[in-house]
């Protein structure tokens, strides 16, 4: 297995995209760029057309609501919210139309990672089956391309806890997968290696029920 240090060296030719460029997907863009190529892709061509005028210090990340710009990345980072339905169910439409953005536009060798809060099952069993669809080159997950998870852990307005200071939790599909994102993630701050997929997801989620609950605990107080 190639060494971390290799690693971090190996990632200095690479380009990552980053698919949603609001509270989350924006910083994490700009610190990568630091290190990396970096394209922002979003739907959104006003968002785009705003950041574009303003992107005079990012001379690494270019904005883009071009989706073909995607398949030059060799990580694909989707960063897109992931609301709640009025009956309170999971409403994954962001997550799956990322998916088959992304899915039509596949890099071979590309590692796609999933950033939005979810609950565990959603990257391995509806993400991966909507790339392996959309993908007209017939690439397949686990053999042309691999998946991850690394859940964005950004409290907006805390610079205190700015995204170079929080933990990265990071999994792949497979052991080599999550030492590759353990590299990528590690060029802008610490990582953590979680044992799989679900076990990274499931770990997104009770950080969230804390959190709902200390707050929750404190507005008893107020």
């Amino acid at each position: 297995m190639i060494e971390q240090r290799e690693r971090i060296k190996f990632m200095k030719n690479k380009t990552v995209c980053v698919v949603g460029v609001g509270y989350v997907g924006l910083p994490l863009a700009k610190v990568f760029s630091k290190h990396l190529k970096v394209i922002g892709f979003d739907v959104d061509k006003e968002k785009i057309r705003n950041l574009g005028n303003n992107n005079n210090n990012e001379e690494n990340v270019e904005f883009t609501s071009d989706p073909s710009k995607t398949k030059q990345a060799d990580f694909v980072l989707i960063c897109v919210p992931t609301p709640v339905t009025k009956s309170k169910e999971p409403d994954l439409r962001y997550v799956k139309s990322a998916a088959e953005i992304v899915g039509q536009q596949l890099k071979k060798g590309a590692i796609i990672v999933l950033e939005s809060t979810v609950y565990p099952g959603v990257t391995e069993e509806i993400i991966a089956p909507i790339l392996d669809l959309e993908n007209e080159s017939g690439l397949k997950c686990g053999i042309d391309f691999k998946i991850g998870y690394s859940p964005e852990r950004i409290n907006p307005g805390d610079e205190a806890h700015a995204l170079d200071k929080i933990t990265k939790i990071v999994a792949g599909m497979d052991e080599e997968t999550t030492e590759t994102l353990a590299a990528l993630y590690g060029l802008i701050t610490n990582v953590y290696k979680a044992k799989d997929i679900k076990t990274a997801e499931a770990a997104k989620v009770i950080e969230n029920i804390q959190r709902a609950l200390n707050i929750a605990l404190m507005n008893l107080f107020i």
